[in-house]
């Protein structure tokens, strides 16, 4: 029985106005014009029979159709992708393309990336620091590392770990006039703010601190600036388990109480399903799983 498919060349031009809700937007993207991109979805919603978009006068949103047909469109062109790179492994670039956030990328992974060429010499690994969603598909991207709820449509999402979120400063702030003893103490202490969801004011008033101001101190977009901030002795800013494990190993950073907030987010491993059939991607995956284990 032959299969009933879309007009297969009209799909990115679809997937990427679809996820951007912009035809011009999509056009840059894949370097068409812009009746180029209108032209493709006009010929996909008539030989479908349905509108896929709704169009104003200067935006364009999905409609109750166009929705689910975006997503499940968006998966197949990503699993498609997965597979091509699969079956042309042995022909394609050594490079392990690697999106996830500058604090985690600086903070962690970055510092330990050495162990992985040693095992794996091959192998030649970039890493991308962004915040936003990755498009596995546009960007090139063969697997992320993400900090959420491991929810992720169309991809497979592996835990890595879990976080707590606690205080960190340097060692310097444990002695002077205003010693960092109890909670209560940081209100002689300048904090440190980076953009983390948990905040200052979530984690005092979860300790029950009251006196002192979650807003005032010294703020940064990035947590890899915040932590050095703090680790030079500047004030105190909120640490993440993983993000401080080797700042907190070396002495650089301390603990002054014990009390944590367990973060409702988690670190997962992200990458479309048929990723993993790719030996460069295996052997990443393989080997953050046992540094994770190791801590």
């Amino acid at each position: 029985m032959a299969r009933k498919l879309p007009l297969l060349t009209a799909l990115p031009s679809f997937e990427s106005a679809a996820r951007l809700l912009s035809f011009s937007k999509a056009a840059d993207e894949l370097h068409v014009t812009h009746g180029a991109i209108s032209r493709a979805i006009k010929n996909l919603e008539d030989q479908l029979g349905v509108q896929l978009f709704e169009r104003g006068t200067r935006s364009v949103s999905l409609t109750a159709v166009g929705e689910p047909y975006a997503r499940a469109v968006r998966e197949t062109l990503e699993q498609l992708a997965a597979a091509t790179a699969a079956a042309t492994a042995r022909y394609s670039s050594p490079t392990l393309n690697v999106s996830t956030s500058d604090g985690f990328a600086g903070r962690w992974l970055v510092p330990r990336l050495y162990r992985f060429h040693r095992a794996h010499g091959d192998i030649d690994v970039r890493v991308s620091t962004s915040g936003k969603l990755t498009n596995f598909l546009g960007d090139g991207i063969d697997v992320a590392i993400r900090y959420g709820g491991g929810n992720y449509p169309g991809l497979t999402a592996e835990f890595l770990t879990g976080e707590e979120v606690f205080p960190v400063c340097s060692p310097k702030l444990l002695e002077g006039p205003h010693p960092l003893r109890t909670p209560d103490d940081l209100k002689h202490h300048t904090l440190i703010h980076d953009s983390f969801p948990i905040d200052w004011a979530r984690w005092l008033g979860s300790a029950g601190v009251e006196g002192v101001d979650p807003h005032g101190g010294i703020a940064f977009d990035s947590a890899t600036f915040a932590m050095e901030s703090a680790a030079q002795g500047e004030g105190v800013v909120l640490g993440r388990t993983m993000l401080v494990a080797a700042d907190l190993a070396a002495g650089r950073l301390v603990r002054p109480f014990a009390y944590a907030l367990k973060s409702p987010s988690s670190f997962y491993l992200v990458h479309p399903p048929a990723a993993i059939r790719q030996p460069k991607v295996r052997a990443f995956r393989d080997w953050l799983l046992a540094e994770v284990k190791q801590g």
